[in-house]
């Protein structure tokens, strides 16, 4: 197969890239450039989309041996990305930038690019497995090493999508990787792993919202109040929280019990954010809205759910419907619109579907 192998300038992609060359493919490494100023984004070992990373991406392709290009992706990633993070936020949502990132850039701008150009598929240096089923359809199931699993950034991928997509390191462990690497003579063998949100320089995200934001938001500014109503602080923007956030609340009067409170709800045209104990966060039903199923759509489903990266799966009945609703077995806490969940029949994910209430 003709196979794009999409280089981030980190040690997975490398090594996926020289999997996929090995495997017999004909490979070019590409490597996406989503900053329309890439100084502006993250600098350092910690990120991608800088500058360092696309010339670290192209010292791997020439170890490797593999024609490299960078694409220019950053209009349609500011578009797609980065303001539907500031839209969601300013709406009172918690996005997953990653998420949206794989559905509308590296799974869709790139692979309609690559296929267009005449490539067969996109090989990235996620760690999921992709296998085929009994009636034909290509299943994503959860990476070997469940530690670095990223099959829920990956559950916004429809059939069309997973049936053009490699996965190279679904079936190892990152410390394998990184010993691939050495032993191949990839630089980026020792690379630290990227973190945060790669447009948010310095891993602010309040307050890269509240220069982008500013004024622009109807909620630039408003009260903190517990339950009762009853003023406990003041914000400068509701889109600096997020349901079932603790830390930096800078309440100005403690709770009559002595406890932590947390955000319960935000209400982003007045601004107000209504704090409380624990407790109050709490749920065990979600509707999802926009759902993405990687395969046929279910009608029902008892499985689990994924709610953040990296979280814990919680068992689940699911009905599907005009909506999906999810039915969990146990309750969740700090779950916030706009949050993706993420749905599994044991290993193999089924899709996702946009949090819109919960209760």
């Amino acid at each position: 197969m003709r196979v794009v192998a999409a280089m981030s300038g980190g040690v997975d992609s490398a090594v996926a890239a020289a999997r996929a060359a090995e495997a017999g493919h004909d490979v070019t490494g590409v490597h996406l450039a989503l900053s329309r100023n890439p100084q502006s984004y993250r600098t350092g070992a910690r990120g991608c989309c800088t500058i360092e990373d696309a010339n670290d991406a192209r010292r791997a392709a020439d170890v490797i041996g593999i024609p490299f290009y960078i694409w220019d992706l950053s209009d349609r990633f500011h578009a797609d990305v980065v303001e539907d993070f500031m839209a969601e936020y300013a709406a009172g949502r918690t996005p997953n930038p990653c998420l949206r990132c794989n559905e509308k850039i590296k799974f869709a701008a790139v692979l309609d690019r690559a296929l267009a150009l005449g490539f067969d598929a996109v090989a990235t240096g996620h760690y999921a497995q992709l296998r085929a089923g009994a009636d034909g359809v290509v299943e994503m199931h959860r990476a070997a090493d469940h530690g670095k699993d990223q099959s829920y950034v990956l559950g916004v991928l429809d059939q069309q999508q997973l049936t053009h997509s490699l996965f190279p390191l679904g079936g190892s462990t990152k410390a394998e990787v990184r010993a691939e690497a050495a032993a191949r003579g990839l630089l980026v063998a020792d690379k630290p792993d990227s973190h945060d949100i790669c447009f948010v320089a310095d891993g602010d995200n309040a307050g890269w919202l509240r220069e982008k934001l500013g004024d622009r938001a109807p909620n630039h500014g408003g009260t903190i109040v517990d339950e009762a109503g009853e003023v406990v602080g003041t914000h400068e923007g509701s889109y600096a929280f997020t349901i079932g956030q603790r830390r930096g609340l800078r309440l100005g009067r403690p709770a009559p019990d002595g406890k932590p409170r947390f955000v319960l709800d935000i209400e982003p045209v007045s601004g107000t954010v209504t704090v409380g104990p624990r407790e109050r966060l709490a749920v065990r039903r979600l509707t999802g809205v926009r759902p993405r199923w990687c395969g046929t759509a279910p009608t029902d489903l008892s499985g689990t759910v994924q709610l953040r990266a990296h979280g814990a799966e919680l068992p689940a009945r699911v009905r599907v419907g005009d909506a999906v609703e999810i039915e969990l077995l146990e309750p969740a806490y700090g779950v916030a619109p706009g949050q993706a969940a993420v749905l599994y029949d044991g290993t193999r994910v089924v899709g996702s579907a946009t949090i819109a209430a919960t209760a």
